[in-house]
């Protein structure tokens, strides 16, 4: 009866190993990936050339997150709104900017 129950028990726990109740993490928001896409097709030619601040360079962009994340959430109608002048950027292309600074500002995804 053991050597059954053993026989048994051994491909019960071989499958548990493969099941996990734990959803793989989200991939994190990078500059590199999710960041600098979305500056180069909202925010230029204003902030990658001239005398604003060249949004395309990571530690700018970093130093910048937090203006950046406040004046996207504004209105167009508020002191500061940014992208000056174009419609407001859509909830998600603001929650890019969120969700990269709650990932900690990471450049690059790890390899």
């Amino acid at each position: 009866m053991k050597k059954y129950f053993v026989f048994l028990l051994l491909p019960a726990f071989m499958i548990l190993q493969f099941c996990s109740s734990s959803k793989k993490a989200k991939a994190a928001f990078t500059f590199e990936d999710n960041v600098k896409p979305l500056v180069s097709a909202k925010c230029a030619p204003c902030h990658t050339t001239g005398n604003k601040a060249h949004l395309l360079e990571y530690p700018i962009a970093q130093e910048h997150a937090d203006s950046i994340i406040y004046r996207v959430q504004l209105n167009p109608d508020q002191k500061g709104f940014m992208p000056f002048k174009h419609d407001k950027l859509s909830d998600s292309a603001i929650n890019v900017f969120l969700q990269w600074k709650a990932g900690g500002l990471l450049e690059k995804a790890n390899p």
